[in-house]
């Protein structure tokens, strides 16, 4: 990732929030028992509407490559972009592509990359990103965990390289730790990442040791904690971390599995504690970023609870 000079930064807008999405979304297709299946977006989406029609609903452009690139290697890339599919290719024992997958990834991590210029234009102050695949554990080589590109990564380094930002702060607050997020900034100090996760799960990594250079935080919450739990992490260990930080730019890898309804997880969150949180954020942004927060969904696997965390997520980015 080619180090820019810090450039001005454009006060936020007014706007209500932007949402970002395209139908190519809905047409990737793991397989009719996989939890990261088409009905997770369909529900948002659906919700959203209802709840938020009167936002600034804008389509996804594709990446383009040279994005990609930024964080990812040609095998990679390659492999998603290029490989012919006539049925499911399973590229590990969770995560597979289909022959929708490859127009669903560019128009996924295509979403960040548009939402991070409209907030820095001053379109708005806030983006939500409703695409699928999500992609916090895509590495810089490899597609993994239901993740082909990592969308949130790819926001981020277009934030530093494109936009000037010298401090970009990812918040990620899915259950599972989002291992290639961690893994492509780990050496970068313009990029901070903050997690909560559940020890024990999926990919099993993001102890409290791995700093990178300073700039990752990661906190192990026990099996079974509760919003009391979760809010006390933020409040006393996480958030001033990141007010310290004092972020030009705010990205949210915003996975929902932490709710208590999860079938893939035993965390017992709650969907005021998103809406909490994400109130939280919202108040750091307005300190040090001119309000601009970019969202993008990761994963929530009980339609319900994913439908309901949606809409309090983006209520609170109103």
């Amino acid at each position: 990732m080619a180090r820019a000079k810090c450039c001005g930064i454009t006060s936020a807008g007014t706007a209500d929030v932007i949402i970002y999405t395209h139908p190519a979304c809905l047409r990737h297709d793991p397989g009719p028992e996989h939890p990261e299946k088409p009905a997770r977006l369909q529900v948002v989406l659906e919700a959203l509407k209802q709840a938020h029609g009167d936002a600034d609903w804008r389509e996804a452009p594709m990446i383009k490559r040279g994005d990609l690139q930024r964080v990812h290697g040609e095998e990679l890339i390659r492999q998603v972009l290029e490989t012919e599919l006539t049925d499911r290719l399973m590229l590990d024992p969770d995560t597979v592509m289909s022959a929708g997958s490859r127009q669903a990834a560019l128009h996924a991590a295509g979403a960040g990359v548009a939402a991070v210029d409209a907030v820095m234009r001053g379109d708005s102050a806030t983006a939500f990103c409703a695409v699928r695949p999500p992609g916090h554990h895509a590495t810089g080589s490899t597609a993994m965990g239901f993740c082909l590109f990592n969308n949130i990564a790819i926001a981020a380094a277009h934030a530093c390289d494109r936009h000037g930002l010298e401090r970009v702060a990812i918040v990620d607050f899915d259950v599972h730790h989002g291992n290639g997020t961690q893994d492509i900034f780990f050496r970068e100090p313009r990029v901070a990442y903050f997690s909560t996760h559940e020890s024990g799960l999926y990919p099993n990594s993001g102890a409290p040791h791995e700093r990178g250079v300073g700039n990752v935080f990661n906190v192990l919450l026990p099996p079974g904690s509760g919003g009391f739990r979760f809010q006390n992490t933020w409040a006393d260990d996480l958030l001033p971390a990141l007010d310290a930080f004092q972020p030009q730019l705010l990205l949210i890898s915003a996975g929902f599995d932490a709710h208590l309804r999860d079938p893939l997880a035993d965390l017992m969150i709650e969907t005021s504690d998103f809406a909490w949180l994400t109130r939280q954020l919202r108040d750091v942004a307005g300190r040090h970023a001119g309000g601009r927060v970019v969202s993008m969904l990761e994963g929530g696997y009980d339609l319900e609870a994913l439908r309901e965390c949606s809409v309090a997520h983006c209520d609170e980015l109103r």
